[in-house]
């Protein structure tokens, strides 16, 4: 399918997306504002306010931001997440709001004919056009970091999801983790398995995770 034709299915917009990714890097708000969901749901309002007034963003949670924020925000607040969390809660509390972010994403930013169409497309073809949809909007995610995707194989598709200087590493990156599970879980088939093949966070320079599409 041509660019135009992708262009139609998820309502792409054009030069203004390229705009907003100037300096500073900035980042979509539920980065920030499913972080707060996932913790205030999991450890109640008073532990989120402790975390997020320890990440400098107390403001944040009483009145979430309702535009891109600066990347060093939801990079503060993860940091004192995993600073103030067990290892295994700072990861639960990541996946949760990754898997939060996906459904806003799901619900509010995935054009309904594409919502339509894509679950009933073979995985090959359904995976191949949303990571061309994501990278057209890969600032939204990864910041200052550089997204590539590709996907390989046609009859048991792996989609590969690299981000060169990923700013949200953590260690395994639970939150993007979750995102592009659940996205691609739902729209590309009946089952998405993810695998973090490598981490920013664990020293290297990118981030990559694959995941395996199979249809019912």
């Amino acid at each position: 399918m041509s660019d135009q034709g992708i262009g139609r299915i998820f309502g792409h917009g054009s030069a203004q997306d390229v705009v907003a990714s100037s300096s500073p890097a900035r980042i979509g708000p539920n980065a920030v504002i499913q972080t707060g969901q996932a913790l205030s749901a999991l450890y109640g309002v008073g532990a989120a306010r402790l975390i997020f007034e320890a990440a400098g963003l107390g403001r944040h949670l009483a009145a979430p931001p309702t535009s891109m924020v600066d990347e060093r925000e939801p990079v503060a607040l993860f940091t004192a997440i995993r600073a103030m969390l067990p290892p295994a809660e700072a990861d639960r509390v990541l996946a949760e709001a990754g898997y939060r972010t996906a459904h806003y994403i799901l619900d509010h930013r995935i054009p309904p004919l594409a919502r339509k169409i894509l679950p009933k497309l073979h995985p090959a073809i359904a995976s191949r056009l949303l990571v061309s949809a994501i990278a057209r909007h890969a600032w939204t995610f990864a910041g200052s970091g550089v997204f590539r995707g590709r996907v390989m194989d046609w009859t048991k598709p792996r989609v590969r999801l690299e981000i060169v200087g990923n700013p949200l590493a953590t260690p395994g990156c639970p939150w993007h983790g979750a995102v592009f599970q659940r996205l691609f879980g739902t729209l590309c088939g009946s089952a998405a398995t993810a695998r973090h093949l490598e981490c920013c966070a664990s020293g290297q320079n990118r981030c990559v995770t694959e995941l395996l599409c199979t249809s019912t």
